[in-house]
């Protein structure tokens, strides 16, 4: 979609080249400056969209706390098999 844009600023600019009314070129030179800019613009948000994480991969809170509290008790598990018997 962006290079339409460019396409529409390079009629316009094209337009305002050829035209013999100065009125008509002003706009034309008017119009294709703020075409390029939304070209721009519009190339940089597809660059950030394209580079933004996905949301269905984030862990909502409870899944977080689930797996915290699992490692605790692998943590624990493990700890507590480090530990000798009391009578050795």
């Amino acid at each position: 979609m962006p290079w339409l844009f460019l396409l529409l600023a390079i009629a316009a600019f094209a337009i305002a080249m050829t035209t013999a009314s100065v009125a008509l070129a002003v706009i034309c030179i008017l119009v294709a400056l703020v075409l390029l800019v939304v070209w721009v613009l519009g190339l940089l948000a597809q660059r950030v969209g394209s580079q933004t994480r996905d949301d269905t991969m984030m862990i909502d809170p409870q899944e977080l706390r689930r797996m915290r509290e699992q490692a605790e008790a692998r943590r624990a598990a493990a700890g507590a098999s480090d530990t000798p018997p009391p009578g050795s």
